[in-house]
């Protein structure tokens, strides 16, 4: 799961397993799996550094975890 920053400034966490796409259109519009769409404040590599941040921690060891 990561945290995101809708247009209108709620903030919203969001499955990170559903993303399928992420574009600069200029806003950062991200695609789910579901077919919704959000428009986030967020850039497109903050949404990927986000992702891989989320997948590193649910893959490393538990007893690593803080």
């Amino acid at each position: 799961m990561i945290d995101v920053t809708t247009f209108d400034g709620r903030q919203i966490t969001l499955n990170a397993e559903l993303i399928e796409t992420v574009e600069s259109v200029p806003e950062t519009l991200i695609s789910l799996t579901t077919g919704k769409r959000l428009l986030v404040q967020e850039s497109r590599s903050e949404i990927k550094e986000l992702v891989l941040a989320y997948r590193r921690f649910i893959h490393e060891p538990p007893e690593d975890r803080d």
